[in-house]
């Protein structure tokens, strides 16, 4: 007969996953705007970790806090037929952040035309 302990050592549960969407490692340059009654703040720079279709963690040497508002443009590795280069605009509101790094959670996002540094405005 095996003592309840052992059994249970012997079972694994399954690791619940909160996140809704899965996660993609993808690093890109981008601008972080915070947007604001008083005021836009920004633009500062960064870098994606990952990405999923609700959600962007990234490096920034923007002083942020949860619950702010920003909208992040990302330059993207595709072009548009071949020739223009493209953004991803998302906006949204950050969620955590922690030692440099934040994430956001996406509430609107596009794809626009850039500039030949991806960021034209």
């Amino acid at each position: 007969m095996l003592e309840s302990n052992s059994f249970m050592e012997m079972v694994t549960l399954p690791r619940t996953e909160r996140r809704s969407a899965s996660r993609f490692p993808i690093e890109r340059n981008l601008r972080v705007r915070v947007v604001s009654r008083k005021g836009d703040v920004g633009p500062c720079r960064g870098q994606t970790i990952n990405m999923s279709s609700t959600g962007i963690l990234f490096t920034s040497d923007c002083d942020l806090t949860p619950g702010r508002r920003v909208e992040l443009a990302i330059s993207w590795p595709a072009q548009l037929n071949d020739h223009c280069p493209l953004k991803l605009v998302a906006r949204g509101r950050v969620v955590r952040v922690d030692k440099g790094k934040a994430a956001i959670e996406i509430q609107q996002y596009e794809f626009r035309t850039a500039g030949s540094n991806g960021f034209q405005d």
